[in-house]
């Protein structure tokens, strides 16, 4: 029986041994070893996720792998000040927390408001632009949807995990989760819902004149202004090398030149 039992513990030890072979950052305590930013300099790049979102995160040419935006032109300039190369990756937006932890993504910079739930399973970066949530309706419709109680009765499409879907389960409005902002406007233009809820800023470079969706337009707010931030995994020293680019971006104009090249309001953006 003692044999047994020893042959047992060493084929336990072994297997333990085994296990802790592929956790280099880590030390016995479970603490990370090297920063975050000692490791996205030794792999080169810094891993960003995303989702298809003008004027913040966008293929200028569909297709094409060449992300744009004035989210992913400050990505680049960040990603840059640390020596490094920006690259993106198209992520669940329901699944960010998760993706940060598998570390399957640097860091998630895309419009993101900040939460309690983002904040609890992130390191977040102070805000750097102001938002609302907006109901988009036909153009030919508009009149009549001109508060929130006027839409109550619609079937909404909105990004799943999004605080615009957040807004309308608050209310307990009728809403169909979609993979991005961009799919809950296609929603509305093929008249598969009658509306959708998205960011304003959103709104303001994806509809009306000169857009694709000419025909739609947006009424009423159905939340109260919310803040963007960058979330990386907790305890990165990276979101305080991000304040601090911030900073110097908002300081030297580069940030607003950048709003300006997007269309983005230059009042919605913020330094706190």
């Amino acid at each position: 029986m003692k044999k047994i039992m020893a042959l047992l513990i060493s084929a336990c030890m072994l297997f333990a041994f085994a296990g802790c072979g592929g956790k280099e950052n880590t030390a016995s305590d479970g603490s990370a070893t090297k920063s975050d930013s000692e490791t996205v300099k030794e792999k080169g790049k810094l891993i960003i996720g995303i989702t298809d979102y003008a004027p913040m995160d966008y293929e200028e040419t569909k297709g094409s792998g060449e992300w744009i935006g004035f989210d992913a032109d400050m990505a680049k300039a960040f990603a840059k000040s640390l020596g490094v190369e920006a690259e993106f990756v198209v992520i669940d937006w329901d699944n960010k927390i998760m993706e940060l932890k598998a570390g399957s993504i640097d860091c998630v910079w895309n419009g993101m408001t900040i939460t309690d739930e983002v904040k609890n399973g992130m390191s977040v970066s102070n805000a750097y632009c102001k938002n609302t949530q907006v109901v988009i309706v036909p153009k030919d419709k508009a009149d009549k949807y001109q508060t929130v109680e006027s839409v109550k009765d619609l079937k909404f499409a909105a990004e799943a995990g999004s605080a615009g879907e957040k807004a309308l389960k608050a209310l307990n409005y009728n809403v169909t989760a979609v993979t991005a902002q961009a799919d809950a406007l296609m929603e509305v233009a093929a008249g598969t819902s009658d509306a959708a809820v998205i960011d304003l800023l959103m709104a303001g470079a994806m509809i009306g004149e000169g857009t694709s969706y000419e025909n739609l337009t947006y009424t009423v707010g159905v939340a109260e202004e919310e803040d963007f931030g960058v979330g990386f995994r907790k305890g990165s020293d990276l979101t305080e090398k991000l304040n601090e680019f911030f900073k110097t971006a908002y300081a030297d104009g580069s940030m607003m030149d950048t709003a300006k090249t997007y269309g983005v309001q230059e009042s919605i953006i913020e330094q706190k």
